[in-house]
């Protein structure tokens, strides 16, 4: 009940003090300083994937200003040689007002960041829009195999099969790329496993199939038992290092993360930055209100 209040309350609050928590796991608002958050980050062996903040819109208008944005953004990032590529959100590009405007707009960020040689992974987002992405990304990657990925999430029990009806995407020289997290958004339990052991069950069932396939996956999580899940699922199909990544979101089990890094293993960290932060912020301690604690311990516990 509290962390339900205090979910309540966040939007709230003064945005100088909800700042105070976000900016633990939001890099910045412009574009200078997610910059410098990157060369952090490269110095320090790890890859990034960048996204602007801004997801579901309500006009179409915003949709362009965020497309000309991210084409602002590769050019910015290829130009200061940053390690690292592009992450984005359909909803921010009208997904869910006009889905083939919303193909078009990324579509054009897809095939400038590929005019570098670089890639674009397509967020998944809530349940009402995972047809809608993956049909999005299976468009795109008819045109750009290379230069595409999706993200997809354990906790949905639909998981596994629609990794398997992507098989006909599937080419050895050009293998699929997923990134693979537990998934953060509230379903209804009909539609996604709510338990802690069965999601990770599941999680690890889905890499493992991506594996025996040879698809590329991005193992995205900071919960250390699916880490040394993943280290035993690399060991019995003796993976190679350029077969896979680790991914964790910027402020998260830094700890966790340098193990990771130390044992030679690739990780890029997702840095997601933009004038957005406050809505952000709030959406995701709506998804998961037992963030709460997390917060109370960041706005009076300081350190």
């Amino acid at each position: 009940m509290i962390n339900q209040l205090i979910t309540k309350m966040l939007p709230l609050m003064p945005k100088k003090l909800v700042r105070i928590f976000s900016s633990k796991y939001i890099a910045v608002e412009t574009i200078d300083d997610a910059i410098r958050v990157c060369r952090t980050l490269n110095a320090q062996k790890v890859k990034i994937t960048i996204d602007l903040l801004g997801e579901f819109i309500t006009r179409l208008e915003e949709a362009t200003e965020n497309k000309n944005a991210y084409l602002e953004i590769i050019e910015r990032v290829e130009k200061e040689k940053i390690d690292g590529n592009y992450s984005l959100k359909p909803t921010s590009f009208g997904l869910l007002i006009d889905p083939e405007a919303c193909y078009r707009n990324i579509r054009e960020i897809v095939a400038k960041s590929a005019s570098y040689g670089n890639f674009v992974r397509v967020d998944m987002e809530d349940s009402q829009c995972t047809d809608l992405e993956i049909e999005l990304f299976r468009k795109l990657h008819r045109e750009f195999p290379k230069n595409t990925g999706l993200v997809l999430q354990a906790y949905m029990k639909r998981t596994l099969q629609d990794i398997k009806k992507m098989n006909d995407l599937h080419r050895t020289e050009i293998p699929l790329n997923f990134r693979l997290c537990k998934g953060i958004y509230v379903e209804p339990a009909d539609i996604a496993y709510k338990k802690y052991q069965e999601i990770n069950d599941h999680y690890l069932a889905d890499l493992e199939y991506m594996f025996q396939q040879g698809m590329y996956p991005g193992i995205a999580t900071h919960d250390k038992p699916l880490v040394e899940g993943a280290y035993r699922l690399i060991d019995k199909y003796k993976v190679s290092k350029d077969m896979y990544e680790f991914q964790m979101l910027y402020g998260v089990t830094p700890d966790l993360r340098k193990s990771i890094v130390d044992k030679g293993h690739t990780m890029r960290v997702y840095v997601p930055f933009g004038k957005e932060w406050f809505g952000y912020s709030t959406r995701r301690l709506k998804e998961n209100p037992k963030m709460a604690t997390h917060i109370i311990k960041a706005l009076f516990f300081r350190g």
